[in-house]
Parts: C-alpha cells; sequence; structure tokens
C-alpha cells in the first residue's frame, strides 16, 4: 500500500506498482521556488481545481516550463486546508475515470501552499497580501462557483455584505470580491504592479462579471475615501489589470466512495472522505472524466506560463465567448441541470443512471438539438454539434462517473439566467413568435419550479440542493402543494416575472403562462412528472 506523503522520489517503484504516476519534480524545492518568486494564485481548493488547474500547472512543472507552485487560497471553508491539503502535503490523487470502468491515477504535487483566506484567519489574511505584493505574480484563477462572485440579492440590489464592505473598507471585507479588491489595492500600493484576474468558473462572460464585481467595490471604497481614484483606473485599464474570459469543461463529482474503495483494492491507502461542516466533500483523491477544455483569453499583462503547453487553448474574447457560450448556454450545462431537476423529482441518485430513461433521453436530446443548437454560434476551435454528440453519447452515460443530480441541482437560481435566459434572449432577439415555440425550456423551467416544492413524484418529501435563494421562493411557493387544483399564478408570477433569475419577465416575453401551464401539469398527483415527461416523448415522437 502507498500513501499520498510517501516519498514519491525514493519510492518511485511502489506508486508504479500500485498504478500510480507520480511527479517528475521536487516538491521541496518547487516550494522555495514559489517562496522566492511567487507565479500562480488559485482561489477555490475544491474537486475540480485538484483535478484539473492543479494537473495543468503539474504538467508544466514536469516539462519545466514552470519552477514555482500554485498556492490555493481557500475563501470558503477553513476545514479545507486545514483538513485536506495540509495533511497529505499539499497532494491528492487524481483519478480520471474511463467508459471502460478503468481509472487512471496521478500524484499530483503541484501546489506549494494551501491557505484559509478570510478577515478572521489573520495568518492567511496578510500572508496572502505578501503574495500580492511580489512583482513575480502573473495569474490567478478562480473555481469559487457562480454564488461567489455575488455582490446583489434577487430583487437586484446590493446584499448587507456588500454594502459592509463598501462602508467599512478593505481590512475587513467580508465578499469575495471585497477580500480580492483588498488583494488588489495592495499591488497598486507596491506600484500598480501589472496581474491577469481569470476568473475559470462555469458561467459565460466570466471575466466580465469577476471585473463588474471588483469594479462594483473599489468604486463604493474611491466614493467612502478608502482608495483613491487611481486604484479605480489602475483596474480598469487592461494593460495594468486584466480579467480575460474563459471556458471551462471538466465534469468532477464529489469523491465517491466506491471511487475510494476501487483505489484501496488496488494498493492506495488515502481514501477517507472529509465531510465538512460546511458540506464540502472532499477527499486525498480526486475523482473526475476523461474529457476536459479549458479556453482563455489571452491577455496577461504580466506574462504568463506557457499554459498552451498543457493543453490549454488561448485565443481573442470573441472566440471564447462563442466557445463559453456554446457549452454553458446549449451544449452541456442546461442539459446537466435538467437532468438535476427531473433526476431528484424522479428519485434518481446518478446521472448515468438517468441517461437510461427514454423520456428523459428525449428531453435533454430535443433541448441540446432543437433549441440550443440552432442559436448556438460556431466557436471553430470546437464544433457545436461534435460536442454534443459526444455528450450523449458518452460522457453523460459513462458509469463510471459516479455524478449525481443531488451536486448539478446546487444553486439552480444562480444558474438559470446563463444555462436558459441566454438562450431565451436568442429567441426573443428573433422577434416575432419565435420565443412562443420554445417547448423543453418552458417545461424545464417549469420543472425547477415543481422541485423548489421539495416533493418528488411519490408524493415523498426530499431535500433539495443547497441555493442562495432557496428559502425566499420556497416562502413564495408556500400556498402550493401536490395534487392542488387551484389558480397557481399568483404564487409563480413573483419569481417567473424576475429578471434576475431569468434574464426576463418571462410573462412580458410570451413564456409565463407556458411555464404555469406545464407546472399545473407537474403538480396533478403522484405520477404526474413521470406522465408529463412521457407525453412530451409522444408529442415529439
Amino acid at each position: 500500500m502507498v500513501k499520498l506523503t510517501d516519498d514519491y522520489q525514493q519510492n518511485a517503484q511502489a506508486f508504479k506498482a500500485a498504478g500510480i504516476a507520480v511527479p517528475q519534480f521536487d516538491q521541496a524545492a518547487m516550494k522555495a521556488a514559489t517562496d522566492q518568486k511567487p507565479v500562480w494564485v488559485h482561489f477555490g481548493g475544491g474537486n475540480l481545481f485538484r483535478c484539473f488547474h492543479a494537473k495543468i500547472a503539474q504538467n508544466l512543472l514536469n516539462s519545466g516550463d514552470l519552477q514555482s507552485g500554485v498556492i490555493v487560497a481557500e475563501t470558503y471553508d477553513g476545514d479545507v486546508p486545514k483538513d485536506i491539503y495540509k495533511p497529505y502535503k499539499n497532494r491528492v490523487l487524481q483519478v480520471v475515470m474511463a467508459p471502460d470502468g478503468s481509472l487512471d491515477k496521478t500524484l499530483i504535487a503541484s501546489v506549494a501552499h494551501a491557505i484559509y483566506y478570510n478577515r478572521d484567519d489573520e495568518f492567511g489574511w496578510q500572508t496572502l497580501k505578501d503574495v500580492f505584493e511580489q512583482p513575480s505574480l502573473q495569474l490567478v484563477t478562480l473555481s469559487i462557483t457562480e454564488k461567489g462572485y455575488a455582490l446583489h440579492d434577487m430583487n437586484g440590489n446590493l446584499t448587507e455584505q456588500a454594502k459592509y464592505d463598501i462602508t467599512h473598507g478593505p481590512e475587513v471585507a467580508q465578499t469575495n470580491m471585497g477580500a480580492i479588491a483588498r488583494l488588489l489595492f495592495a499591488r497598486y500600493q507596491s506600484g500598480a504592479l501589472p496581474i491577469a484576474m481569470v476568473s475559470t468558473d462555469n458561467f459565460s462572460e466570466n471575466g466580465q462579471r469577476f471585473q463588474d464585481g471588483i469594479l462594483t467595490i473599489a468604486k463604493g471604497w474611491v466614493n467612502n475615501d478608502y482608495v483613491p481614484q487611481d486604484f479605480v483606473d489602475y483596474l480598469s485599464d487592461p494593460k495594468q489589470v486584466s480579467f480575460p474570459w474563459s471556458m471551462i469543461d471538466r465534469i468532477t463529482p464529489n469523491p465517491a466512495q466506491s471511487v475510494a474503495d476501487k483505489l484501496r483494492q488496488e494498493g492506495f491507502e488515502d481514501t477517507t472522505i472529509v465531510h465538512t461542516a460546511k458540506h464540502t466533500n472532499i477527499a486525498p483523491f480526486g475523482n473526475t472524466e476523461e474529457t476536459h477544455y479549458l479556453v482563455i483569453e489571452d491577455s496577461f499583462p504580466n506574462g504568463r506560463p506557457a499554459l498552451e503547453k498543457a493543453g490549454v487553448m488561448l485565443t481573442d474574447r470573441e472566440t471564447v465567448n462563442d466557445a463559453d457560450q456554446m457549452k454553458v448556454t446549449a451544449c452541456l450545462n442546461p442539459l446537466h441541470t435538467a437532468l438535476a431537476i427531473f433526476g431528484n423529482l424522479l428519485g434518481y441518485t446518478s446521472i448515468a443512471a438517468e441517461m437510461e430513461n427514454k423520456d428523459l433521453v428525449a428531453l435533454i436530446k430535443r433541448l441540446g438539438y432543437q433549441e440550443d443548437l440552432p442559436v448556438v454560434k460556431d466557436p471553430k476551435i470546437i464544433n457545436p454539434k461534435e460536442f454534443l454528440d459526444t455528450l450523449l453519447t458518452k460522457r453523460l452515460p459513462n458509469q463510471n462517473i459516479p455524478d449525481t443530480p443531488q451536486r448539478i441541482a446546487s444553486d439552480t437560481s444562480q444558474k438559470i439566467p446563463v444555462r436558459y435566459g441566454v438562450t431565451i434572449q436568442h429567441y426573443v432577439d428573433q422577434g416575432g413568435d419565435a420565443v412562443k415555440k420554445l417547448v423543453a425550456i418552458p417545461f424545464i423551467l417549469a420543472g425547477w419550479c415543481r422541485y423548489l416544492l421539495a416533493v418528488n413524484d411519490q408524493g415523498e418529501a426530499f431535500e433539495p440542493s443547497r441555493d442562495p435563494l432557496l428559502k425566499d421562493l420556497q416562502a413564495q411557493l408556500g400556498s402550493l402543494r401536490l395534487g392542488y387544483a387551484g389558480d397557481v399564478h399568483a404564487a409563480l408570477q413573483p419569481i417567473l416575472s424576475n429578471k434576475q433569475i431569468f434574464g426576463n419577465d418571462l410573462y412580458a416575453i410570451g413564456l409565463g403562462d407556458k411555464v404555469e401551464a406545464n407546472f399545473k401539469q407537474l403538480i396533478t398527483g403522484p405520477g404526474a412528472v413521470a406522465k408529463a415527461l412521457h407525453a412530451l416523448n409522444e408529442e415529439e415522437d
């Protein structure tokens, strides 16, 4: 048996016997180089980073194209650096799960340091500030999910935390945007040093939203005399601080016990999955799929590592946006969210198992091929139809990927504006009755409203996945229940007209009434969801 903390250089043969590839560099030397000249900081130390970004860095360290490692800054859960990075020397076992059931295993050791960056952690608060003052720092990447950028509530007003940050200044910032703006101010004070701030989170125009968030805080600080106007000018100049757009794609579920059991059988000892108090599920290993893409706008004012040598596609903003809209708003994420919603309602705990349900497959095919694909702009670097074909025939049906609808359903209210709102807007822009021809999208949105009732298709209660708007939305639907035959408009109207959620008032564009009609079908009684899905399938036939 081998452990993550074993000396992979001296005991290379033991790792080889366990089928584990090891780094081709000395971790201690990498840490020393990082301390001397930090190059790369990543916010968000979760499963996607450990299985994707960290492997990119490792490939470059292996080839000698990078000497400095990644400094991980966890902003949400202090238990992550404490319980999953530090005890394992900042290492992780990347497990790539092929459709044939085999596991491709690599020991990743590209993280130099992992800290908790929060104002209540004095060490992390000061350490990262020191890093940002270093001229060598070239790029910051983020994977903190949509809600990590949130400064506004469901009505478009600044949250109390955002107001606090703006009125109390950098040193006590509570939001991610405020805490990161604090670091950029330190970098500005150290000589207005250049840097690239790269959001790799899974939503369209991520770089723009990142920049908007930082500038919202910074302009508030100017108005409250915490920073000079020159700081806002610095942040607004892409030759000094860039906010490149990106598209990222790699399905990375929470670590699964089935994978842990198989790893132990194959000679790997560290398989205990950690469930933190903040509901983070993480382990000494990370399980992920083979297929992956990372496309980044090539805008790095302080230079960058040779990311292209590790498979990253560097291009212009327009191409990134086309690739991202192809994936996030059309050919993957909307289908994933549809499976998440109806998977919960129908009692599934596996995305792959859902792909054996003909009616669910018919729904997402209709969504992907008939409603999403026609409004997708071909990014040229990735063929949209081939991407969609691969998703439906290989990626989603891969039974070796232990992904769940419960994981995908997290924060759905934050995802809808991008995953459905963008496509809806394309049809609105076409004018006429184009939007009224949509069938799958209004059905899925009705399914989400039905999901918010937290009762499955058998009439049994289930626990919805975490969502920052869940309590407010459920309160709005409080008068509704399975079997309700009355008017649903009063309960649904405030939700379906909310532009923060859908990008449009759905009634104003002709979709609200259709969503209401679908919703009424879905609540007629036990079995109504399966019946409505099948009826939609028969209509397609």
